[in-house]
């Protein structure tokens, strides 16, 4: 990558310590402000949010991450009883939600190929008589980081070099290797299923940990997962190179077409659900997004299933114009202490006002199926509205509004002095450890293998020291034997 000294720039320093952008000294770019190692994120850590909020407007109009993807209209159809741990309503026996599913890539831009080695968008909105509730996640169980703080950094180094606008192994190996909490996520993306065939092929996953509430205010841990009845198919590298320069649309017209001739593809629908207490000493930090819950400590079970059959009939409408949060929730759901989720909550509805204007939940295809009473008002493109009722609250002339004070059903309890810290470990928490166990128990030798390939290519592609000597490094630490075996490959083909 090209360096140019800093005189080039006026008001920049490389040397020195991080600041904002109002230039006092920044705490960390690594650790947001929490209460305790595993409490809330706080709204007053002024870096955090001036991260967020910035990134968030870093690309108008298309969405900074997630850009490229499309979608279809379906219903949710929940065949088990789950009343006992959710009061969620779209969520009881036999009731069926309209709802609207997006997928994409993470790292392309709009024009950017759908066969690119990356991971995928996994995103449902329902159309639930209690509100909108969305489940915003990927075709991968964990993620790259577990602070929000990281994030923007991470979607840089899958962008684009500041000097030549090309897309950069050298920085992207840059940032893995210097982040060990992403080798789970990278040995994912590496292996067979970095390159799923269709959208219809992959499963979905929450991937950050949720809340239930039942209708008696018993509280669990979630996650969602959805497992395609397509059955999981991927493909080759030289497949996806293929497709990449024959049709670079390959996923968006596979599911129009097979929308539109009737087959229409379904999800069953599970969760796993981790009783409230089990949390605190559980083996791994439940609520950390690098890590996966064991299937053999909190078994798979079955909620329903959602079909798409029906294809949007404007696309920039119906797809471009959904915004999507994991802010929405209905009661019966809830969020958790995990930093990513807590920084996505903020991150992902700003974004939106930004990219779609600030009454963005008023487009048709982002409304909810119920009537609201917000005290939100004006702002670009406003549609709907209250006439001449009260804009504010309270008030003495008869429209409604919330006093409620106290606890809320959805909570968790913390105590501790505000911290910049990672979260407290569990008894097997580190950042390799479930890394090993994917590459080495997972996989199978011939997966393995073809791993090994995948990350040697990469690193022979524009990998430079110190970079390339870090990524071996992080690799020997996931699996010494495959590490080494990448090794050979790529100083054999220095």
């Amino acid at each position: 990558m090209t360096q140019h000294t800093d005189h080039e720039y006026p008001g920049h320093d490389s040397t020195k310590p991080s600041t904002t952008e109002s230039g006092a000294p920044r705490e960390s770019d690594a650790h947001s402000l929490s209460v305790g190692a595993d409490g809330p994120l706080m709204l007053h850590d002024v870096a955090l949010v001036e991260k967020l909020a910035r990134f968030d407007r870093e690309r108008v109009p298309e969405r900074s991450p997630h850009a490229k993807g499309s979608g279809a209209f379906g219903e949710l159809e929940v065949t088990e009883d789950v009343s006992a741990y959710t009061k969620a309503d779209f969520l009881q026996p036999g009731k069926k939600t309209p709802m609207l599913a997006r997928f994409s890539t993470v790292a392309g831009e709009l024009g950017s190929p759908d066969s690119w080695r990356d991971v995928r968008g996994f995103a449902l909105k329902f159309y639930t008589e209690e509100g909108n509730f969305d489940m915003v996640g990927n075709n991968t169980p964990i993620f790259f980081v577990r602070d929000p703080m990281k994030f923007p950094d991470f979607i840089h180094s899958q962008k684009r070099t500041p000097d030549s606008g090309l897309r950069s192994n050298n920085m992207q190996w840059d940032f893995w290797s210097l982040s060990p909490e992403s080798a789970h996520q990278v040995s994912y993306l590496m292996g067979p299923r970095g390159l799923p065939k269709t959208w219809r092929n992959m499963n979905g996953y929450s991937s950050h940990t949720y809340m239930w509430i039942n209708a008696e205010g018993e509280k669990f841990w979630i996650q969602y997962h959805f497992h395609t009845d397509q059955g999981v198919e991927n493909m080759t590298n030289e497949e996806a190179g293929q497709l990449a320069g024959e049709d670079g649309d390959i996923h968006r017209r596979d599911l129009f077409e097979a929308i539109e001739r009737g087959d229409y593809p379904s999800w069953t629908f599970y969760v796993q659900i981790m009783p409230y207490e089990e949390a605190k000493t559980y083996r791994f930090n439940p609520f950390d997004l690098t890590k996966t819950w064991s299937k053999k400590d909190y078994p798979l079970i079955k909620v329903g299933k959602f079909t798409l059959n029906e294809n949007p009939s404007n696309h920039f409408a119906q797809i471009e114009q959904a915004a999507f949060s994991p802010s929405n929730m209905v009661p019966g759901t809830g969020i958790s202490p995990d930093k990513m989720l807590l920084g996505r909550v903020f991150s992902y509805p700003d974004a939106q006002r930004n990219r779609i204007g600030t009454n963005f939940n008023q487009l048709p295809v982002n409304a909810p199926v119920t009537k609201t009473n917000s005290y939100d008002k004006e702002g670009q493109m406003q549609y709907n509205h209250s006439g001449n009722a009260p804009v504010y609250a309270p008030n003495s002339y008869g429209r409604s509004y919330e006093d409620t004070q106290g606890t809320i059903d959805n909570s968790w309890e913390s105590d501790g002095e505000l911290v910049r810290s990672a979260y407290s470990l569990h008894a097997e928490d580190d950042d390799f450890g479930q890394a090993h166990t994917l590459v080495r128990e997972v996989y199978t030798e011939e997966e393995r293998q073809g791993l090994i390939e995948t990350v040697a290519g990469g690193l022979s592609d524009g990998v430079e020291e110190p970079v390339l000597s870090n990524a071996i490094k992080y690799w020997k630490n996931i699996d010494a034997e495959v590490g080494q075996a990448i090794e050979d490959k790529v100083r054999s083909r220095a």
